[in-house]
């Protein structure tokens, strides 16, 4: 089935709300540059780049074919020993990526929007993939989400990026206060990946602070207290990254 299927006339127009999300924006649409995304949940990391992924793959003048989404399904990354195949698996986490898409198209009822969704999964513009079945595979003329980026060791960022084909672009979205990492050679590994990002002219890094938090009511309330009195991450803090960065 041809991507045509469902097209760039039907995602809605989202623009960007916070002066960082119209960084990206910017960035990804005018200067053309891969991403990494970090910082405060609750931001719309995750959201806008399946936006602005959607609405290139969708563009029929560009040569874009599908987006695809690529995490750890779980912290212990033992989805091999998970039953069933990768689509089964890797159906653990696709529930939050259909709920941010319904959002970017209008339809008369979640029935039809579910018909939509699924052509947009059968005619190939999404699709869903795990670190546990990277190797030996090639991506090209595909936009590569890499969510949770925070959870992947260096090994593994290593390899996703190393997929990354021809005509392709990559995002990297990552919250490090819900880093799973417990290892500190983990966590170095993913500090080092990102000076390597940050060096890179094909790259644009953007912090997202708790200013960008976009929730509503209490929910923003509290991820930002969170975030202040910097629960939820250990050992593991942005000031720390930051520091590292500058050295």
């Amino acid at each position: 089935m041809s991507k045509k299927d469902v097209k760039l006339d039907d995602l809605v127009t989202i623009k960007p709300i916070t002066d960082n999300q119209k960084v990206v924006f910017d960035s990804w649409r005018k200067n053309d540059k891969n991403l990494f995304l970090f910082g405060a949940a609750g931001t719309g990391k995750t959201f806008i780049s399946m936006y602005l992924a959607l609405e290139q793959v969708l563009d029929p003048k560009t040569k874009y074919e599908n987006v695809i989404i690529i995490r750890s399904v779980v912290p212990t990354r033992d989805i091999g020993f998970l039953p069933g195949d990768e689509e089964d698996k890797s159906a653990l986490y696709q529930v939050p990526y259909h709920n941010m898409v319904q959002f970017m198209f209008e339809q008369a009822s979640d029935t039809a929007f579910n018909m939509l969704y699924d052509r947009l999964k059968n005619q190939g513009s999404i699709t869903f993939l795990t670190t546990s079945y990277l190797r030996g595979i090639t991506l090209d003329n595909a936009i590569v989400i890499v969510d949770e980026s925070q959870n992947l060791n260096f090994h593994e960022l290593d390899t996703v990026i190393t997929r990354v084909g021809q005509d392709s672009k990559i995002i990297f979205c990552g919250d490090f206060f819900q880093s799973d990492l417990t290892k500190l050679s983990e966590k170095e590994g993913l500090q080092g990946f990102m000076r390597i990002l940050e060096n890179m002219k094909e790259f644009e890094v953007v912090e997202f602070t708790i200013g960008d938090i976009v929730r509503s009511g209490f929910v923003r309330s509290y991820l930002i207290e969170k975030t202040k009195q910097g629960l939820g991450a250990g050992e593991w803090n942005y000031r720390q990254i930051l520091q590292l960065q500058n050295t």
